[in-house]
């Protein structure tokens, strides 16, 4: 029993947030070429034309402001013209080529920064504007912007991955790579709206009965959200660390959560509060200067490193769990779960 208590006691310590991110910035500046990709994506919503579904969708939303604003009061009215004005002001700013980026909604993809400052000007002038006429083009490119932004995505993640572990080591190649994103990204796509349609559906059948009580539903919701953010965040690495499928690399993320949620939970908080914080000063040159450029370099130098410490980050906590999953049961005291 002492012997096995001492087996215990010298187990390594777990890997840390600061190391595993010192790794993935250590990685990204001896190979600076991995920065091309979101760089290239901001350039051309910078410099490139603007998809513009202005005038398409606006009339849409006039209309249900018109038809919305009936019987208000003065103070809800005035509230309602300003929310109203921010809409067709980001309508109007929105290019449809940023659907080639991550946007936060999906688990793989490349972070533009341009895709969230909607930049109009450049300093080489305004953008050229294409506008979308018709319904079925604006779905059928919707559809198609984003199909090539999951797979440019899962190259992308492919290529850091590979930097890591080396390309003969790498857990996926780049068509297998590819095929997964496709599949884990349905899979999220068709999750959300399952959740996300109900979820819309009921906060507004309790917004009708008291607004109030609507408000406390959405941070019941907000709540239970938070829990699936850090499984989220390390859902597609099994495809690239470890060559999972995308059913398997879910489950995996949900398994090595369960065992390591604060240490997982402060990475990536880390990992949010780098990113999010830094994008206010890479976002503070204007869009019509070329200093922009200097920002966009600095977002995607920061993203792609963040990308590279989550892989190094899931990798070393895998092998960690095993080790620790081996020791307790040549110990005698088997985990409660299989290998991680």
């Amino acid at each position: 029993m002492v012997m096995d208590v001492q087996k215990l006691e010298t187990l390594p310590p777990p890997p840390g947030v600061i190391g595993s991110l010192r790794a993935g910035f250590d990685i990204v500046s001896n190979r600076v070429a991995l920065i091309l990709v979101p760089l290239v994506l901001d350039v051309f919503l910078w410099l490139g034309p603007r998809l513009s579904v202005n005038k398409l969708l606006s009339p849409f939303v006039n209309f249900m402001f018109d038809q919305a604003r009936r019987g208000m009061d003065t103070a809800t009215l005035n509230e309602f013209v300003s929310s109203r004005s921010l809409i067709l002001g980001i309508l109007q700013k929105f290019n449809l080529f940023s659907l080639l980026s991550k946007l936060q909604l999906y688990p793989i993809g490349i972070s533009s920064l341009s895709a969230e400052t909607l930049p109009v000007a450049n300093p080489v002038g305004s953008q050229n504007v294409l506008d979308i006429s018709s319904s079925l083009g604006f779905v059928g490119l919707s559809f198609f912007l984003v199909m090539v932004g999951w797979i440019f995505g899962g190259l992308y993640f492919r290529l850091v991955s590979g930097s890591i572990l080396g390309e003969d080591a790498a857990g996926i190649g780049f068509t297998r790579a590819v095929v997964q994103t496709l599949f884990l990204s349905v899979i999220w796509t068709v999750a959300l709206m399952v959740v996300l349609i109900p979820a819309t559906m009921l906060i507004g059948l309790v917004g009708l009965i008291s607004p109030w009580l609507a408000s406390i539903v959405l941070l019941v919701i907000a709540f239970f959200s938070f829990w699936l953010i850090v499984p989220f965040f390390f859902m597609p690495h099994g495809i690239f660390v470890r060559g999972q499928n995308a059913l398997y690399s879910i489950f995996s993320s949900l398994r090595m959560t369960r065992f390591t949620l604060p240490t997982s939970g402060m990475f990536v908080l880390s990992v949010f509060l780098l990113s999010r914080g830094l994008n206010y000063l890479w976002s503070v040159p204007d869009s019509d200067s070329w200093l922009a450029l200097v920002g966009y370099a600095g977002h995607a130098f920061i993203t792609t490193a963040l990308l590279a410490a989550s892989f190094v980050y899931y990798r070393d906590m895998n092998n960690w769990l095993q080790h620790v999953f081996e020791r307790l049961q040549s110990a005698g005291k088997p985990p409660s779960i299989k290998q991680a």
